[in-house]
C-alpha cells in the first residue's frame, strides 16, 4: 500500500534510529519528494518547514543519516527509519536531538553476537573467535566454567576492575557458546522477562521442558 501523505498535508514524520544502538536520534518530515530523494541517495532527506524546500541531513555539515532500512507503521502515514549516522545529529553537536549520547547500552550484546555468528560463518583464519569455534563444543563450554571460575575469585578476592574484566571475558566466552548451540543472547532475554513476569508455563513451553 502507498504511504499517505494526505492526513497532515503532505508531509509524514519520519522517525530516525539508529541501525545499531537502536536510539532514536530525530523526528524529520518526508513529502513524497523527500522520500522519493532518500531511496534514490540511500540518505536521509527531509523537507523543511522553515526553509520551504527539500533538506538533506548533512548538506553543509557533513553528517550525513546512511539508510539501513525504512518501514511505515500499519497506518501508512509514519516513516520508522534505521540510519548509520555519521558523526551528530543536533546542530548543537550533540550524538541525538533529545540530549542522549546515543551509547550502546546493553544493545551492544547484540550487536556482538551478530558480529561471532559472522565469525562462525566466515571462520576467517588469525582469529580468536574463529579457533573457539575449530576447538568444539566441548572446549568451548570448558571456557565458558574456566571465565566463570575467574569471575568468582575477583569477585572474592580482587578489585572491581578485575571483576568487570573478568565478567566480560565469561558473557563473550558464553555468547560463543551460545553461537555455537544455534541460540541468540535475546533466548536468555526472553527466558529471564517471561521469570520476572512468573510466566512459568510460557517459560517452560519456550524453554522445551
Amino acid at each position: 500500500m502507498a504511504l499517505d501523505f494526505n492526513k497532515m498535508g503532505g508531509l509524514i514524520p519520519a522517525i530516525i534510529q539508529d541501525a545499531q544502538t537502536k536510539n532514536v536520534l530525530m523526528l524529520g518530515f518526508m513529502n513524497q519528494e523527500a522520500y522519493d530523494k532518500t531511496l534514490e541517495t540511500n540518505k536521509v532527506t527531509f523537507f523543511s518547514r522553515t526553509k520551504n524546500r527539500l533538506w538533506t541531513k548533512g548538506e553543509t555539515s557533513g553528517n550525513f543519516l546512511n539508510v539501513v532500512s525504512i518501514e511505515e507503521d500499519c497506518d501508512h502515514d509514519t516513516l520508522l527509519i534505521k540510519v548509520n549516522p555519521i558523526g551528530p545529529v543536533c546542530p548543537t553537536g550533540a550524538a541525538t536531538c533529545f540530549n542522549d549520547n546515543n551509547s550502546y547500552g546493553v544493545q551492544f550484546l547484540s550487536f556482538l553476537q551478530d558480529y561471532i555468528d559472522k565469525r562462525h560463518e566466515e571462520m576467517p583464519e588469525g582469529s580468536y573467535t574463529t579457533s573457539l569455534f575449530k576447538s568444539g563444543l566441548n572446549r568451548i563450554a570448558q571456557k565458558v566454567g574456566e571465565e566463570a571460575l575467574e569471575t568468582v575469585i575477583e569477585a572474592t578476592n580482587g578489585t572491581k576492575g578485575r571483576l568487570v574484566y573478568e565478567a566480560a571475558d565469561m558473557l563473550y566466552h558464553l555468547i560463543v557458546l551460545l553461537s555455537e548451540k544455534g541460540l541468540r543472547i535475546e533466548d536468555l532475554t526472553e527466558a529471564l522477562y517471561l521469570r520476572h513476569n512468573k510466566k512459568k508455563e510460557d517459560y517452560d513451553k519456550n524453554c522445551g521442558l
